[in-house]
């Protein structure tokens, strides 16, 4: 808070997608509500995370995640949440978890001398394989 408007990127984006997931755990929130929620959490990391990436020039969103390792079907979810019907609860749930491991990787694992990475490289391992059998079905079924 003593940080006001500058408050790194990471930061707000990991408070919000925390926040998400602490209302959803409630079960005070209907299943719409924590779409909009969710929606508007990954919306926001999305977009704040790729922007310091733009130029001049306006380069595709996918072109600026695939620079930064951010899974293009988590832009395919944001372009769904921004333009197109609103995605199933799961897929958001999913979304933020993927987007959460994200940034415990890339920002909070450096700001705590890699101590996260190293303790569960084992755990990263294994769930990158489910990540990858999810993230297929995902790009069969989901966008259906």
């Amino acid at each position: 808070s003593r940080y006001g408007p500058k408050m790194p990127l990471a930061v707000d984006c990991t408070a919000e997608l925390i926040r998400c997931k602490v209302l959803d755990s409630s079960g005070r929130l209907k299943s719409h509500e924590l779409i909009l929620s969710y929606g508007l959490a990954l919306v926001r990391f999305v977009n704040l995370i790729t922007e310091r990436k733009q130029k001049m020039v306006s380069i595709p969103l996918r072109q600026l995640a695939r620079e930064v390792d951010i899974p293009i079907w988590v832009v395919d979810l944001r372009h769904e949440l921004t333009h197109g019907k609103l995605p199933r609860l799961a897929l958001c749930r999913r979304g933020c978890d993927v987007v959460l491991d994200w940034l415990r990787k890339t920002y909070w694992s450096r700001q705590l001398g890699n101590n996260l990475c190293e303790e569960s490289e084992d755990e990263d391992e294994e769930e990158e394989q489910e990540g990858v059998e999810a993230n297929a079905e995902l790009d069969n079924d989901a966008w259906e």
